[in-house]
């Protein structure tokens, strides 16, 4: 009887930590692609807002989960499109206008979704194959999980690929380590680079729309909570790598759920504090990384954050 309780708890955290790790995955994936042209977007937090709410509430709408995600990732694609305008065309700071757009964004969201407060809405199914599914642990866990999961895997696979076994990849790769000799080259810096922007902006938006559909079925205003800014952590935390990166949103998943289940086993520690635990962890992280300030300048592109001027 203990043991099929720890099982059953067990399996409980590990599942409720792949649905709070797929949202940072999905942010994470689009920031790497987009920090490996050269260009530093700031601005996830304000972009999964806006996919959040613009998913939930075409979702609503429509009754169709599909149309709500195609629209988060259309959302998410046109705000980055304006920080893409601004820093690449008009050669703006990046922080700046990244910073500007996470601001942007949260007032955004906060703005369209004031009619949707409060609205129930069905969460996106779950995959039930009989006999699989019903394994313990390892069956809720693989055979359990919703499309947009499997997706999310589905694209860190490709991501991976993409990066390091195709010409596209090495081209995007080639721009955000020397914009300069891309160009000499014949190749379209500010194209790519906005391209890379507008990839991010989706998969932000899809990460969002995770929250509002599936994580908590709701519509609130500031619920990623600071899920933007720990994707970003998980780029810098990977060292700009794909798998490290599928690794890195995951382990912060855990942090985050692992204080709820604290907190639920009745752990003798402050509910806030508990509370603070998956943000002490990404600084914790980061703090560790920065010991090793070599390592990441050997990972990190090296026009990362820098403007680029054909002129």
């Amino acid at each position: 009887m203990i043991f099929h309780d720890v099982i059953h708890e067990l399996t409980a955290i590990l599942v409720t930590t792949v649905f709070a790790s797929t949202p940072m995955l999905y942010a994470a994936l689009g920031e790497l692609v987009t920090e490996k042209s050269g260009v530093l977007n700031l601005g996830i937090e304000g972009m999964m807002l806006v996919g959040a709410i613009v998913g939930f509430a075409v979702t609503t709408l429509t009754g169709s989960a599909i149309f709500g995600v195609a629209a988060a990732a259309l959302a998410g694609a046109a705000v980055s499109s304006v920080f893409a305008v601004l820093t690449l065309l008009l050669l703006a700071n990046q922080v700046a206008c990244g910073l500007a757009l996470t601001i942007f964004g949260t007032g955004l969201s906060a703005l369209i979704g004031r009619s949707y407060i409060g609205k129930p809405l069905a969460r996106i199914p779950q995959l039930h194959i009989p006999q699989l599914t019903d394994i313990p642990l390892i069956g809720p866990l693989i055979f359990g999980q919703d499309a947009l999961v499997y997706l999310s895997v589905a694209m860190a696979v490709a991501v991976y690929w993409f990066l390091n076994r195709t010409r596209s990849g090495l081209i995007l790769r080639s721009v955000g380590e020397n914009h300069d000799a891309a160009h000499a080259l014949g190749y379209s810096v500010v194209g790519i680079r906005f391209l890379a922007v507008l990839f991010g902006g989706a998969m932000s938006g899809i990460g969002g729309s995770y929250l509002s559909l599936a994580y908590t079925p709701l519509w609130s205003e500031g619920m990623t909570a600071g899920r933007g800014w720990i994707a970003l952590a998980c780029v810098t935390f990977s060292t700009w790598r794909a798998g490290r990166v599928l690794l890195g949103a995951y382990l912060f998943g855990f942090f985050t759920i692992a204080q709820l289940h604290a907190q639920a086993f009745g752990v003798p520690i402050a509910p806030e504090f508990l509370s603070m635990t998956p943000y002490i962890a990404t600084i914790v992280v980061l703090v560790l990384i920065s010991r090793k300030a070599s390592l990441v300048r050997m990972h990190a592109p090296a026009c990362l954050g820098q403007v680029f001027n054909a002129g």
